[in-house]
């Protein structure tokens, strides 16, 4: 099945991550503490900690900064105690986005986000409000010229549930979001294809186009979401021109 162009979207997202590569650490380190609380230190009994660490690790984070995350998550160090929060709502253009936190201040949190999104003719939504447009699962994309027969072979064998070749050239692979997301992506990787994302993520089961100037705000609104120190992740189905 075909899926729309956002190749140049994932691209402007991991430059957007090279450009604060601080800030993503201490990101990491927060889901990293968070998911050893939730489910023990151990990544091979706890895929949501093993996923953790993978993506610190892609990004060269420091093996210490890893353990003493881990250790902050299962009380062997001190650390603050966070909480998983999720804000719902719309972008300029009408486009859903979702915003999931992790923070020590609920108040300082909703006031940023809410903010951010206002700021740039977005507005928050109630919880739920948004929340079934998406699909939770594990996503897999590998950049353009990948062999997407080749991957189909490999993934769906590995478990995936679905692989999608996008206008842009790029495959998409989704599986459950439990331990099938790294399965798949090990397997992919035997076979000597590079993924450029692997992560547990909410996917927009319908995308809307956004153009002109609502684009342009709502990557404004993105940008701003996406800096605030209590903000984990941002999905929206907003598909922007590049």
């Amino acid at each position: 099945m075909a899926g729309h162009s956002k190749w140049a979207n994932i691209q402007h997202r991991k430059g957007r991550q090279d450009e604060k590569r601080g800030r993503i650490f201490t990101r990491y380190a927060k889901e990293i503490t968070v998911a050893a609380k939730m489910g023990g230190g151990d990544p091979n009994f706890n895929p949501r900690l093993r996923l953790a660490i993978d993506k610190a690790k892609g990004e060269n984070m420091p093996n210490d900064n890893i353990d003493r995350a881990v250790k902050k998550g299962t009380g062997e160090l001190e650390g603050v105690s966070y909480e998983e929060i999720r804000y719902e709502g719309y972008g300029p253009g009408g486009a859903a986005v979702m915003v999931d936190c992790l923070t020590d201040n609920r108040v300082r949190t909703v006031a940023d986000v809410r903010h951010a999104m206002a700021k740039h003719g977005g507005n928050m939504g109630t919880d739920g409000s948004v929340a079934f447009q998406f699909q939770h699962c594990g996503q897999i994309i590998l950049e353009p010229g990948t062999d997407e027969d080749k991957v189909m072979e490999v993934a769906l064998e590995a478990g995936a549930e679905d692989v999608i070749g996008n206008d842009d050239g790029s495959v998409e692979v989704i599986t459950a979001p439990t331990g099938d997301l790294t399965t798949v992506k090990e397997a992919l990787e035997a076979a000597g294809f590079k993924p450029v994302i692997a992560e547990v993520t909410m996917k927009a089961l319908n995308e809307t186009e956004v153009e002109g100037d609502d684009a342009v705000k709502f990557q404004k609104m993105l940008d701003m979401l996406d800096d605030l120190d209590d903000v984990q992740e941002v999905y929206t189905s907003a598909i922007l021109p590049e």
